[in-house]
């Protein structure tokens, strides 16, 4: 298992604590309801300034099936950390909407670079903004860039952009009574690549919703990647401490 692995699946940590009260699937009857106005719902959902997180993380793909633990503190719209830990410390790392950081006590490397990994792992480009998006439970893509259509399929709200982006198709199912993301997927048919993710069930804590499970299922080919993201502990709105320096000696590795 290359060190690189377990970054990648790192990178895609998110949840919510176990001991708050569970939202699941809504059943009642859904109200139709204009793009426009889902949009401006779902947009002004409230998130918290700080998380600060405890997760366990299961990997699989066409060779290896694993899991690990992962420490995380988020400050919205500024910085990711993440610490790595099988037994010993796998791996620490700090994201911020410039650039990706990492480094390993255990092989005594490090990392600086772009996002371009994550392209590796889930065939879509995604910037910082994306990433934090995708690991809250909101939109990938920003809805209000393009016009939306919507449907009501399977008791939520379907969305789509009416003209679809050049490279790939992207479709978003949201709830029509949290007004979260239920599931999001991209295509592109092209490349016969494909981006799933699942948001099971949410916890309402704090005053806030956020993901208690996340399931994401990239496909390319003959190739697949699996990631089951299961919270935990978690905090919100407190001060964190991101301790974070490249040690001195260490050799610095290309992805």
């Amino acid at each position: 298992m290359k060190l690189y692995r377990y970054l990648l699946v790192g990178l895609l940590v998110f949840g919510s604590c176990k001991s708050s009260k569970k939202v699941t699937e809504n059943t009642g009857v859904v109200k139709e309801m204009s793009s426009k106005k889902i949009v401006r719902k779902h947009n002004n959902i409230e998130f918290p300034k700080t998380v600060d997180a405890k997760l366990k993380v299961n990997y699989k793909d066409t060779k290896e099936d694993l899991g690990f633990s992962v420490k995380m503190k988020m400050v919205k719209d500024e910085v990711i950390w993440l610490k790595g830990t099988k037994i010993i410390t796998i791996f620490k790392v700090k994201i911020t909407p410039k650039k990706v950081s990492f480094y390993s006590p255990y092989k005594r490397n490090y990392f600086e670079g772009d996002f371009s990994m994550l392209k590796k792992l889930l065939g879509v480009d995604i910037n910082f903004t994306q990433l934090q998006n995708l690991l809250i439970g909101q939109a990938i893509y920003n809805l209000k860039k393009n016009k939306q259509e919507v449907e009501i399929v399977e008791k939520s709200y379907k969305l789509y952009p009416k003209d679809q982006l050049t490279l790939f198709d992207i479709f978003y199912h949201i709830n029509p009574a949290s007004f979260k993301i239920e599931k999001q997927y991209v295509i592109n048919s092209i490349k016969n690549q494909r981006l799933d993710v699942f948001y099971p069930s949410y916890i309402a804590k704090n005053s806030y919703l956020f993901p208690e499970k996340i399931q994401i299922r990239a496909k390319e080919k003959n190739k697949f990647t699996n990631i089951d993201l299961n919270l935990r502990s978690v905090e919100f709105d407190k001060e964190l401490v991101m301790p974070f320096k490249i040690p001195s000696g260490y050799k610095e590795i290309k992805l």
